[in-house]
Formats: C-alpha cells, structure tokens, sequence
C-alpha cells in the first residue's frame, strides 16, 4: 500500500521542522553556538513559567483589596488552572517527545512536561498576554513591552532546546484561543457568588 499524499507531506513537514528546530537550538547546551546566553535564556523560562504565576495571583488575590482587582485576578487565576489543565491534556494525548538536544534541566516539571507538544510556555505567554492587555491599563511601551515579552518566551523555548518550531506555534495559537474561554466563561460576583464571597471575607 502506497503512502497518501497527505502523510507524505506531513512526515516531510515533521522532518523539516525536527532539522529547523535543531538549527535554532543555539542555547541548548554550555557549548551550543550562544551557550554564554543560556542562562538568561532559563530566567526567561521562569518568567513563563506556571508556578510563578499561579503563586503572584494568589498572593495578589490575598491582598487585594478593591472587588474590581479581585475580579480580574480571581479570572487570571482560572485562566492559569485551565491553561495547566489543558496543556497537560493535549500533551498526553500527543505524546511527542522534546527534541534530542533538549538537556532536561527545567524550573519544576511534572509528568507529563517530558512531552513537548504543544509548549506550556507559549500558551500561557499568549494567553497572559490577551489577558493583560485587555484588562490592564497600561501605557503603550507596556504594552509594546508584554507582546515582546510573549514572543520572546516562545523563541527562546526553540533556542534552548526545549521544543520544536511547531510546539510553539501551535501553543501561540492554543494559548490566543484560551483567552476566548476566559472571556465567554468570566467569573462575576452575579456569575459565582459563592466563589466570590470565600475572597471577600
């Protein structure tokens, strides 16, 4: 039985972006071609990293003391549970495995942080980043300054080694389309009294 021309294709687009994403991968190892910027690289990998932003909103909800503040962070918070949740889902259900030149010292994994698709890092980036700008006040080199930010977290995610070009891409796309979940499912003292009311006291 002959191959189809779609599974043609897709094992050639897969093999071209394992080749693309090796080439990116600079900052895979000490002796890597930019190896001298690895670490900079991982304390950008905390910064889009879940743990830190799960523990800021919890402290900020821990100290907020205005309901708007409380609303919007207490919706940061869901966005960030349903982001780890469904991350954690696809990467199980896909199965792919890091790229070989990934060295396996990343901030906090888990189980299923030994598959790579999609990047958690890229879908929380992107998702954070709708989030921010649409209920955030900010000053237009902020927001300039976030947008970066979201992009560079996933570049740097290919150029330490830690996912392929298509892990990223995809994420960016799952992460966007994240923030419409948020949105059509925004938490409100009208929508979730209950929740609302363990916060304010």
């Amino acid at each position: 039985m002959h191959p189809s021309c779609a599974a043609v294709a897709l094992r050639s687009l897969l093999a071209a972006d394992l080749r693309f994403s090796r080439q990116l991968g600079v900052c895979a190892g000490e002796r890597s071609a930019w190896g001298s910027a690895r670490p900079l690289l991982r304390l950008l990998e905390v910064s889009g990293h879940g743990v830190p932003w799960l523990a800021g909103t919890l402290y900020g909800l821990g100290r907020s003391e205005s309901p708007a503040g409380r609303e919007v962070l207490l919706n940061l918070l869901f966005a960030l549970l349903l982001d780890l949740v469904l991350v954690a889902v696809v990467k199980g259900l896909v199965r792919r495995r890091r790229p070989t030149h990934n060295k396996m010292d990343m901030f906090v994994t888990i189980s299923v942080d030994k598959y790579s698709f999609p990047s958690g890092h890229a879908t929380r980036a992107a998702m954070v980043c709708r989030f921010v700008l649409h209920h955030l006040v900010l000053a237009i080199p902020l927001r300039v300054l976030v947008v970066l930010w979201a992009i560079i977290v996933g570049i740097s995610r290919v150029m330490l080694g830690r996912h392929n070009v298509t892990d990223v891409a995809f994420g960016f796309i799952m992460g966007y389309m994240q923030y419409n979940v948020v949105k059509y499912f925004w938490l409100s003292p009208l929508s979730a009294p209950a929740l609302f009311a363990v916060w304010n006291q």
